[in-house]
Order: C-alpha cells, then structure tokens, then sequence
C-alpha cells in the first residue's frame, strides 16, 4: 500500500490518464462515425462494444510489454529506412483511416444513398463495423500502450490510467456520437480529422516524428472556429424566425435617436 504515499506514482497516474484521454479521442470519434452506419437500435450497442475491445486490447497489450519492445526491431531496410512490425501496424492503420475518411466523406457528400432507396441510408452489418472497430483498435492501443510503457514502468499506474481513460470515453460517447450526427458539418470535420491522423500515422511508421502538440493544436483550433460557425448559425435562424439577439448600447442609442 506504500504507493498512496507515493506523489511520483500519483503525478504519473493523472500525466498518464491525460494522455490516454487525448490519444482516446481519435479513437472516440472514428468508433462513434462507425457506429452510425447501423441501424439506431445498435449503434449503442456497437459503440460500447468498440470501447469495450478497446480496453481489452491496451490490457491485453500491457501485459505483453517485451513483446511491444521487440516491435521496434526491424524487419526489413527499404532505401536505407529500418521498417519494424510496429512501422507496418502504424502505416497500414494509416491507411485504412484514410480509405475509412473518404468513403464516409463521399458518402456524406452524395446523401449515404449507394443502392439504397430515395431518402434511405446504406446500412453496415454489426460485424463489418466491429471488425473496422477492432482493426483500428489494435492501432490505437499500441500508440496508447506505447505511450504508456515510455512514461512509467508501474503496471499497476498503467493498466489504471486506461482503464480510467476508457471508462471516460464510455462516459463521453452518447453525447460526442449524438452531437456529430445531430450538426453534419462536425461530421465532415471528424471524418477531417481521420484523414489527418492516418497522414501521422503514416509520417510515423516511416520514422517521420509530426509532434502531438502540433496535431492538436490544429485540431482545438478547428473545433473553436466550427463551435463559432455553429453559433452564428443558431444567430442566423433566431432572425429568420423574427427573434434578434439583444441590442448593443450604440445600438439602443441610435433607437432612441431615431424615435
């Protein structure tokens, strides 16, 4: 019981379920876009199935620590570039987050009315999206595992910062997955975001290191203006509708004056 006293274990534990978080909204938003190619009654089921494999494969992976470390080995050199199993993982996850991002963008883009009648959607099977799920999830657990193994050697800091992360993603996945379909052009700026993970991802595995800070920064900065553009939207349909947001004091004045 010594590590309640432990301020160094602490620090790691709330560092490290930081960062579980953040490189869990990746995962949060492709499970959630998935998801919505299901019919509505298993979508919810489909999301906590997704995050349930999710904390599955980072236990899993945890426990198998040596054999994370042999996957920066290299397998084979192309043009002088030292390719490891953890390289391949990453590019081909790259990959398929970019063929992913594209399909749903043009899906969005045409109507999602591929073979399917005027006004209905082209619905997935439960299996297809799982198998998507899992495929990406053992592309975001290793990242995540990864990331964890560098920052502390404590299984125990470890395995809780996930499960803490997940447990929050859990928590966060009916309001994030019900605000993107709810606003379409968050959907389009998630699917966005896919492709721009799938692009690091890909600079990754061919040893080409785009900072994390950079990423997200671009993404916070996305979100802020699109959280504008919503707003503005909301101000747009109150003056359609005869309801004007309060005036301002030069505003009143020049009323007054008026009158």
């Amino acid at each position: 019981m010594e590590w309640i006293y432990d301020p160094n274990l602490w620090l790691a534990f709330l560092t490290l379920a930081i960062l579980e978080i953040v490189l869990g909204i990746d995962n949060l938003i492709f499970i959630s876009i998935s998801a919505d190619r299901l019919p509505k009654e298993q979508q919810a089921m489909a999301r906590r199935l997704g995050l349930g494999l999710a904390l599955v494969m980072r236990l899993g992976l945890l426990w198998s620590v040596a054999w994370i470390v042999s996957l920066k080995a290299t397998v084979f050199t192309v043009a002088g570039l030292d390719i490891s199993w953890r390289d391949i993982i990453l590019i081909g996850g790259g990959l398929f987050l970019i063929y992913k991002g594209t399909s749903e963008v043009h899906a969005l883009i045409e109507g999602e009315e591929h073979g399917a009648g005027p006004g209905e959607a082209v619905k997935a099977s439960l299996a297809s999206v799982l198998g998507s799920i899992l495929l990406l999830d053992v592309v975001f657990s290793l990242d995540s595992v990864i990331t964890a193994v560098g920052m502390t050697d404590n299984f125990g800091v470890m395995a809780s910062a996930i499960i803490v992360a997940v447990l929050v993603m859990l928590l966060a996945n009916g309001p994030v997955s019900r605000f993107i379909n709810r606003h379409p052009t968050v959907k389009m700026l998630a699917l966005s975001f896919l492709l721009l993970i799938g692009m690091v991802l890909i600079a990754d595995g061919l040893h080409y290191h785009v900072p994390k800070g950079f990423v997200y920064s671009a993404i916070g900065f996305a979100i802020i203006v699109e959280i504008l553009n919503l707003a503005a939207g909301r101000n747009r349909k109150a003056a359609k509708v005869g309801v004007h947001p309060p005036l301002l004091p030069e505003d009143r004045e020049e009323d007054v004056r008026r009158d």
